[in-house]
C-alpha cells in the first residue's frame, strides 16, 4: 500500500466544458470522478465553477443556474465513492452568492470553501457576482445537509490532510495557503480558472511551484479549460501536482478531451520537512476548523512520481549552472580561510584518485580566480605499497596541467620504521597496516603545510563521511575541507565540469582519473594492477548516495528507502543486492558517527550536510537496532 511508504495519490481534472450546461458538467465530472476511483486516487480536485462554467456571466445571478447547480452537486454526492473530490459551483448563503468549492465524497458532502479574494479588474470582474468569503457564513445548507462552509477548513483523515484555496487566492499578496498550512493542511487543492496569455504560463507555474514550496507541501492545481467561452478570453485547461517547488505531473494545456492529471505526493516527507523547520508553526495562525474524512490507498503497485537514482546530481538543463555553483561555494569558502589566515598557500594529498583531484581542481581555480600565484598551491604525491603507476602518473600529469608546485615523497621506508616501531607484520595486511599509511600522509602533508606556512586540504567526500569510509586523525582530518559537502556521485560531475576550465592537457587527464576505479590504494598492487576497489567491499556509491539522500532530506525509514531503490535501480541492481548495500550503510553509518562528530571545517553546498557544528548531531554510540530492524 501506498500509505505504508507515506505516500497519497491525488489528481488535477480538467473537464470539456459547455458553457452553463449544468447536466452535461456533472456527466463528465462523474465520468472523471470514476475514472479517479478506478486509478485508486484518494482525492481530485475540479476547476473553479465546474459545475457551471467559469465564463457564464450574469447568468450567475440567475437563480435558476444555482439551483441547477446544487441540483448537480446532489447528482454527484450520491454517485460518489470512495475518491474525495472538490467541485467548484456557486452557492447561496446568508442572502449573498459565493465563488465556493463543494469537497464530496463517500456519497455526503464534507463541506464548503469559498474564494476568498475576489478580483474585479481587466478580464475579470467577479464582484459584480460574487462575495468575498470572508462575509460567509460558518456553515450552509446545501443539497439537504447542513455543512461547514468557510476559508478556514482542514480536510483531515489518518492518512493525510488537505485545504483549499481557490483561483486569484493564489495570487494575491498573502495567500490562505500558508495561513491553512500551519493549521497542519499538507496538500493544497486549487481549482482555478486563469486564462491564457503570453508568457503568463511560466509565471503561473512560478507561482504554483514558489507557494507549494513556501508552504511544504503538495499542491493540486486544476484550470479551466476546453469549452470556456472565448469571446474574450481563452483557457488552456492546465493542471499539475506540485510538490515542495517541484513539479510531480503536469497535463497537456489546449488539450480538446476531458483531462486527469495524478501523481503520488509524499506526504510523509512534508511532515519530516516541517517538523525539522522550527518556525514553521509559529506565528499567530488560527486553529482553524477540522473536517474529518476517510481516504482511500493505493495497491496497484506502481510509484506515480519520478525516482531519480542519482537525487544528488543536477538534471542535464540545470547541471552546468548547478556545478558552476557549487564550485563558487568551495571557492569562496577557502578563499576566506586562506585570506583570514593571511597565507596563499596551501597542500593538498594528490593520489591520482577522483577525491583529491577536486581539491586540487578547486584550490587551483581558487588562485586562478584570486590572481595568485598557481605555485602557491602544492600538491604531495605520497606513493606507497598499493600506489599503482597509473594513479601516480596522473597525480604527476594533474599537477603540472595546474601549473602546481609538486613534491614526491615516498612513505614506504616512514612505514618500514613505523612497523618496525609498534610490532607490525608488513606481510599482515590487517586494519592497522592500511590505517598507518593514512596517517603517514596526513602526518607528512600537515608538517609540510607548517614548513610552507600553509594549510592542509582535505580530500574526503560526504559519501565517504556518511560510511566512515576514513582514517581516523588520517585522511579524516585537514585545516580545511572543501569535499566535505559534496556526495561522491556529484563528484564526478563536478570534478569533469571543473576541468574544462582549465584547458585540454587538464581534461585529457581527468578523463583517466575519472576512468580509475576507485580505491584507497591501501593494498599491495595484483601485477601494477589495484587490488583493492572500494565499490567491490561496500556496494555501489550511488546506491548509498541515495539511501543517504533519502534518510536525511527526506526522514526516510529504511523500509522505504528499499522501496524507493527497488524502482530507482531496477534492471541495474538485484534486490538481495540492494537490500545487502541498504544493511552495510545503516550499520555504518551509526558505528562511524564519532569520526563526524570532530570533523574540520568545510563549506556546506546541498541540502544534505553532516557536519556537527550544523546540519547533523547524533550521538556517537546511538543504537541502529530500530533502523535495522525496519531495513529487513
Amino acid at each position: 500500500m501506498l500509505s505504508d511508504y507515506g505516500f497519497v495519490r491525488v489528481a488535477a481534472a480538467s473537464p470539456r466544458v459547455r458553457v452553463a450546461d449544468v447536466d452535461y458538467h456533472v456527466s463528465r465530472i462523474r465520468s472523471l470522478m470514476r475514472e479517479a476511483e478506478s486509478r485508486q486516487i484518494a482525492a481530485v480536485v475540479f476547476p473553479e465553477l465546474s459545475l457551471t462554467g467559469y465564463t457564464c456571466g450574469d447568468l450567475f445571478l440567475q437563480p435558476a443556474l444555482t439551483r441547477a447547480a446544487e441540483e448537480g452537486l446532489s447528482q454527484l454526492i450520491a454517485c460518489a465513492g470512495s475518491v474525495i473530490a472538490a467541485v467548484g459551483l456557486p452557492v447561496m448563503a446568508a442572502g449573498r452568492l459565493f465563488n465556493c468549492a463543494a469537497v464530496i465524497g463517500q456519497g455526503t458532502l464534507l463541506g464548503v470553501v469559498p474564494k476568498l479574494n475576489i478580483p474585479d479588474s481587466r478580464e475579470f470582474c467577479e464582484r459584480r457576482w460574487f462575495a468575498p468569503g470572508t462575509l460567509a457564513p460558518k456553515t450552509v445548507r446545501l443539497c439537504g445537509r447542513e455543512v461547514p462552509m468557510g476559508c478556514d477548513l482542514v480536510f483531515e483523515s489518518e492518512r493525510f490532510s488537505f485545504a483549499i484555496e481557490i483561483c486569484e487566492d493564489l495570487w494575491s499578496p498573502n495567500p490562505p495557503s500558508g495561513r491553512l498550512a500551519q493549521m497542519g493542511a499538507q496538500i493544497i487543492l486549487n481549482p482555478s480558472a486563469s486564462n491564457e496569455l503570453v508568457a503568463k504560463h511560466p509565471y503561473r507555474r512560478g507561482l504554483i511551484s514558489m507557494q507549494s514550496g513556501r508552504c511544504v507541501s503538495g499542491y493540486v492545481y486544476a484550470g479551466a479549460g476546453a469549452g470556456e467561452s472565448t469571446t474574450d478570453l481563452v483557457f488552456g485547461g492546465y493542471t499539475a501536482v506540485y510538490e515542495n517547488g517541484a513539479a510531480l505531473a503536469e497535463g497537456e494545456r489546449f488539450g480538446r478531451d476531458d483531462v486527469l492529471t495524478a501523481a503520488d505526493v509524499d506526504v510523509g516527507r512534508l511532515t519530516y520537512l516541517r517538523s525539522r523547520s522550527t518556525g514553521f508553526f509559529e506565528g499567530d495562525s488560527e486553529p482553524g476548523r477540522r473536517v474529518p474524512f476517510a481516504a482511500a490507498d493505493a495497491d496497484d503497485g506502481t510509484l506515480l512520481r519520478a525516482t531519480a537514482p542519482q537525487p544528488f546530481v543536477p538534471d542535464g538543463s540545470e547541471r552546468d549552472q548547478r556545478l558552476s555553483e557549487i564550485v563558487s561555494i568551495q571557492t569562496a569558502g577557502l578563499r576566506k580561510r586562506l585570506e583570514h589566515i593571511g597565507t596563499r598557500v596551501c597542500a593538498v594529498a594528490v593520489s591520482g584518485g577522483l577525491d583529491s583531484a577536486l581539491s586540487l581542481l578547486v584550490a587551483a581555480h581558487t588562485f586562478r580566480q584570486a590572481g595568485w600565484d598557481p605555485a602557491g598551491v602544492h600538491a604531495l604525491t605520497m606513493p606507497g605499497p598499493g600506489t599503482t603507476d597509473r594513479t601516480e602518473r596522473n597525480a604527476h600529469a594533474l599537477t603540472a596541467a595546474l601549473g602546481a608546485t609538486g613534491l614526491t615523497i615516498p612513505i614506504g621506508p616512514a612505514l618500514d620504521q613505523h612497523f618496525s616501531d609498534i610490532g607490525q607484520d608488513p606481510a599482515t595486511h590487517d586494519i592497522t597496516y592500511e590505517n598507518s599509511q593514512a596517517r603517514e600522509r596526513y602526518q607528512i602533508l600537515m608538517d609540510y603545510s607548517n614548513r610552507v606556512g600553509g594549510i592542509a586540504l582535505g580530500t574526503g567526500d560526504l559519501s565517504e563521511l556518511a560510511l566512515g569510509w576514513c582514517t581516523y586523525n588520517g585522511d579524516h582530518m585537514s585545516m580545511y575541507n572543501v569535499n566535505g559537502g559534496v556526495p561522491k556521485t556529484l563528484i564526478r560531475h563536478l570534478t569533469a565540469w571543473l576541468a574544462g576550465e582549465f584547458g585540454a592537457d587538464t581534461i585529457k587527464v581527468v578523463r583517466d582519473i575519472l576512468d580509475t576505479p576507485i580505491s584507497p590504494e591501501l593494498i599491495p598492487s595484483d601485477g601494477g594492477c589495484i587490488a583493492q576497489r572500494t565499490e567491490d567491499i561496500l556496494g555501489a556509491y550511488e546506491l548509498h548516495d541515495f539511501f543517504l539522500y533519502h534518510m536525511i532530506e527526506g526522514g526516510a525509514p529504511p523500509s522505504k528507502l528499499r522501496y524507493l531503490a527497488r524502482i530507482a535501480f531496477a534492471g541495474k541492481y538485484a534486490d538481495a543486492y540492494i537490500d545487502r548495500t541498504l544493511q552495510t550503510f545503516l550499520t555504518r553509518f551509526f558505528s562511524q558517527q564519532y569520526k563526524r562528530s570532530c570533523l574540520p571545517d568545510g563549506p556546506k553546498v546541498g541540502t544534505v550536510s553532516l557536519s556537527p557544528r550544523g546540519d547533523w548531531r547524533m550521538p556517537s554510540d546511538a543504537s541502529p537496532a530500530v533502523w535495522l530492524r525496519d531495513s529487513k
